[in-house]
């Protein structure tokens, strides 16, 4: 049986990083956040890296994610890991999903208006993420979160609607899509008899 990685992605606001982490206690599996394994890695935070430019920020955010593949490749028994909302744009992170059936993507679903709320609520007496520095932020925002909804609809295998739920409570969701695909809906038994052999 193959050890089960979950790849949790979805705007900014979705609530990628709470929801790793209540899914973490669910399903007894470790939570990754890429953007803090970016800063661990690189010692700035993505905010910082993106504001250098978004190449090097990307760069920065491949090769993290790079490092949990290795170690995927290495026998890691399961892994969560919560992406940056705009990871949709990374196409050399993305190419290393697109060959591996190993990972489940989920994709966590507001609506833009909800994200841009909670943007807003959390920028709140500080600054917009720097790719909303534009002349009309809220459109910018609208356009690129459409843009970034439809890539993480077309890779997802588990689309999840995050509106108005606690973090358990969507983790509790996706805990119930990953037992109903075939591939893997034995993977707590088989992982809980390796553990015991």
């Amino acid at each position: 049986m193959p050890f089960l990685y979950i790849f949790i992605m979805g705007p900014k606001h979705s609530g990628k990083s709470l929801v790793s982490h209540a899914l973490e206690k669910t399903m007894d599996l470790e939570a990754v956040d890429l953007d803090e394994l970016v800063e661990k890695q690189t010692g700035k935070s993505p905010r910082t890296l993106y504001k250098e430019g978004p190449g090097v920020f990307r760069k920065a955010e491949e090769q993290a994610l790079a490092s949990l593949t290795g170690e995927m490749e290495q026998g890691t028994a399961g892994l969560i890991i919560a992406a940056g909302g705009g990871i949709a744009d990374n196409v050399d992170a993305m190419a290393l999903l697109s060959h591996r059936k190993d990972i489940i993507p989920v994709f966590l679903d507001v609506s833009a208006e909800t994200a841009w709320q909670r943007i807003l609520k959390t920028s709140a007496g500080g600054e917009l993420p720097p790719f909303l520095n534009t002349e009309n932020p809220r459109e910018t925002h609208r356009v690129l979160h459409e843009r970034r909804a439809g890539v993480y609809r077309a890779i997802a295998r588990i689309i999840i609607s995050a509106e108005n739920k606690s973090p358990e409570e969507i983790a509790k969701e996706i805990a119930k899509e990953i037992a109903g695909h075939p591939e893997i809906r034995n993977f707590g038994t088989s992982r809980g008899q390796d553990a015991e052999n």
